[in-house]
């Protein structure tokens, strides 16, 4: 079935659905990635977009449960150069188009993605839309006009956690206190701002007790439970159009030791006194070389974000630089000289990409010790 993509600036491709009928709009943007296509599909740091694989065949090794980083698939499409509908791999239990059906997101091939991702890198990410059912050109970039953007959207409210969880080797289980969790030493409460799953695994394997509390949870009863330490996750959209957030992670700051990433490290900057701005084309992929300052290293890095902290709006007395992006010499990481608080842009928990950065976990650890 014959599919078109239109960006705001009137540039049109086309391409073929796999999954059925459809319209959406979103962001486009691309990710480099050479696997881990479902962890990327489920990751709600992707709400609001539309992805497009530069790896020219998706779908080789299908998908399985165990791979689901959330609920469900949080991408608005999904768009590759080649489907593979017969996957090979002993874990795989399905196809890539029947999870996409499963959560009625449009998937299209046949897209030229290589001249797409082109002009992405030279005009930027744009508001676009994916459609089976309007092949129109003209109608379809006022529609992309129309759509929402992502400056100033609130897209954290779609995808938290709708009320406080455990997190046991099970899975999730409804909950408020730690009480009657796996055993751990730490107590750690997570807030989910659209968190992956093998972040909430990482604590669990390093001795924690996680409790997870939604986005909009006040320091007041997050102090309540009694934490040894505060994690604050990723997650969708623009850091700046989160209400009410900062203002409690400034009540938390010098209370317990805080670890943040991606969009966690993007909201810690700003409860430091810092702004943020939007990437050309942002930074998506498993593959990003970070270097980290205070050791000298350099970290092969995943990573799927599309704003950044503005170093510049950082107070150096209060705020230190512990890692840039080489690629671009943006920031990939800070921590407060004052309080026991730290973040990274990236996602250090592996899921997909290296597991380089996991040592971030530890360094947690040892912050609550």
């Amino acid at each position: 079935m014959k599919a078109c993509i239109a960006l705001e600036d009137g540039t049109v491709f086309e391409g073929v659905s796999f999954t059925g009928r459809g319209e959406t709009t979103g962001e486009i943007v691309f990710n480099t990635g050479m696997s881990g296509y479902q962890e990327l599909l489920s990751d709600p740091s992707c709400k609001g977009q539309i992805v497009a694989m530069t790896y020219p065949l998706i779908g080789n090794y299908g998908i399985n449960e165990e791979d689901m980083e959330s609920g469900r698939v949080q991408v608005e499409a999904f768009i590759v150069r080649e489907y593979c509908p017969f996957p090979s791999n002993y874990r795989s239990t399905g196809t890539l188009a029947e999870l996409l059906q499963k959560y009625g997101v449009l998937g299209i091939e046949g897209v030229d993605t290589r001249a797409l991702t082109r002009h992405i890198r030279t005009v930027g990410a744009m508001r676009g839309i994916v459609s089976t059912e309007d092949l129109d050109h003209a109608s379809l970039v006022a529609k992309a006009k129309r759509s929402p953007g992502l400056v100033g959207r609130d897209l954290v409210r779609e995808v938290t956690c709708p009320e406080p969880y455990v997190w046991t080797e099970q899975g999730p289980r409804p909950g408020t206190a730690f009480a009657g969790a796996a055993p751990g030493r730490y107590k750690v409460v997570a807030i989910d701002y659209g968190l992956k799953h093998n972040q909430l695994r990482l604590l669990a394997e390093r001795g924690c007790q996680v409790q997870v509390v939604p986005c909009h949870t006040d320091a007041d009863t997050i102090l309540g439970l009694n934490p040894d330490g505060i994690f604050l996750s990723n997650g969708p959209g623009d850091p700046a159009g989160i209400p009410g957030v900062i203002d409690t992670i400034r009540a938390l700051l010098g209370k317990k030791p805080i670890f943040g990433i991606c969009l966690g490290n993007q909201l810690l900057g700003l409860a430091y006194g810092g702004k943020t701005y939007k990437l050309k084309f942002g930074h998506r992929g498993i593959n990003q070389p970070v270097k980290d300052l205070t050791t000298g290293k350099v970290e092969i890095t995943s990573q799927n974000h599309g704003f950044c902290l503005d170093i510049a709006t950082l107070d150096p007395a209060e705020v230190e630089l512990t890692h840039i992006n080489l690629n671009d010499d943006s920031v990939e990481g800070i921590r407060h000289r004052r309080f026991p608080a730290f973040s990274v842009q990236y996602h250090p928990k592996n899921a997909p990409g290296p597991h380089d950065a996991i040592c971030l976990f530890d360094r947690f650890i040892d912050a609550m010790k």
